[in-house]
């Protein structure tokens, strides 16, 4: 079944797909029928929510309940377990205003684009987790006197979030024409991946309307693929595949993992596969809103970021290229593509000796 002739269900302007026959005992032609129609989705939208997927309704809970319990701690408790300063190792807690999320490449050698992009700030603070046996980017992790239980927690929803992941690429290389499901697999461990905790906390709505603040700009993601859990308050926005500038809200379905293409597998793909400009601004409805002020309510989500080993070296998928679709990129190197493009989020640590009270 050719992906470009699959019919899509959608929840709003986004395709949903139903990955229940993958892991229960799914015949080889509905495997192909859901390996189709994640190609067509990630074709021509870059973005789709995967329902009945191998993690379950009380993981993703759960995972909820420890992210909150997390944020809700004193500042000075957060602040034991620090990002590192840079952009080099994303690991740990970062305050808000530490990161500001673009769209810029990381490739513009500009100073002036740097400071204008961090006059105005992202809202958010978030936590960033990743394997324990990838020294590249050792954990920071909170003491366990802090919050007990939370290390080994979301050391497990770290690897179930991969077991997902394993799936999905899978599904993805047979979708995209490939003989071998196992494709991109074969350059993926687990252990270069990344799981983030994000908290939106409230904010007057009129500084996001006047673009005072932000709560995460219009931009891309780097890596292979990102799996995105969130709750039920809305403001994720993906831009209008057909009208560019334009975005439309994904709005929450409950437990399923919103999923979408990086720039890495665009790029792999020869642009096959579309990496899609998405940003979180205010909720959708009216309610979402409270007090004298209009304050947005508190978001939370947890996307799980896909890369593939730290040497990778990445070349367009032959089976991609074509006399009407030639190859448009050079072969390029997962660590110093990462490192390029996290070069734009973390300002360059301070070298006067200055630390901070």
């Amino acid at each position: 079944m050719s992906s470009d002739k699959v019919k899509l269900a959608y929840h709003g302007g986004v395709p949903v797909i139903d990955f229940a026959k993958w892991h229960t005992g799914g015949s080889q032609e509905e495997k192909q029928t859901i390996s189709s129609q994640l190609a067509s989705a990630c074709k021509s939208v870059g973005f789709v929510f995967i329902v009945n997927h191998l993690m379950p309704h009380e993981k993703i809970s759960d995972a909820f309940s420890w992210s909150k319990k997390m944020f809700d701690l004193e500042q000075k408790q957060k602040m034991l377990a620090p990002h590192p300063p840079g952009h080099v190792v994303h690991r740990g807690y970062s305050w808000p205003g530490l990161e500001k999320v673009s769209n810029s490449m990381g490739d513009e050698d500009d100073p002036e684009l740097v400071n204008k992009l961090r006059q105005v700030s992202d809202v958010k603070e978030s936590y960033e987790i990743g394997s324990d046996k990838y020294p590249e980017q050792p954990n920071v992790w909170l003491p366990d006197h802090v919050l007990p239980g939370f290390r080994e927690f979301m050391t497990d929803f770290y690897w179930d979030s991969w077991e997902n992941a394993k799936m999905i690429l899978k599904a993805m290389a047979i979708g995209i024409g490939l003989d071998d499901e196992d494709y991109f697999l074969r350059y993926h461990s687990g252990h270069e991946n990344q799981l983030r905790l994000l908290h939106y906390p409230p904010v007057p709505a009129a500084n996001i309307e006047d673009q005072s603040m932000t709560r995460m700009a219009a931009h891309s993601d780097w890596a292979s693929i990102t799996m995105l859990f969130q709750d039920d308050c809305g403001g994720l926005q993906i831009e209008n595949p057909n009208k560019k500038d334009d975005f439309i809200a994904a709005e929450p379905l409950q437990d399923a993992i919103v999923l979408n293409v990086g720039d890495l597998l665009q790029r792999w793909s020869n642009d096959t596969l579309k990496s899609t400009l998405h940003r979180v601004t205010l909720p959708p409805r009216q309610d979402r809103f409270s007090g004298d002020e209009n304050w947005t309510r508190a978001r939370y989500s947890i996307p799980y970021f896909v890369g593939p080993k730290e040497k990778a070296v990445i070349e367009t998928i032959q089976e991609c290229v074509s006399d009407t679709n030639p190859a448009k990129y050079k072969p390029i190197k997962w660590d110093e593509y990462r490192l390029m493009r996290g070069s734009m989020q973390y300002e360059a640590p301070k070298t006067s000796g200055a630390c901070e009270a």
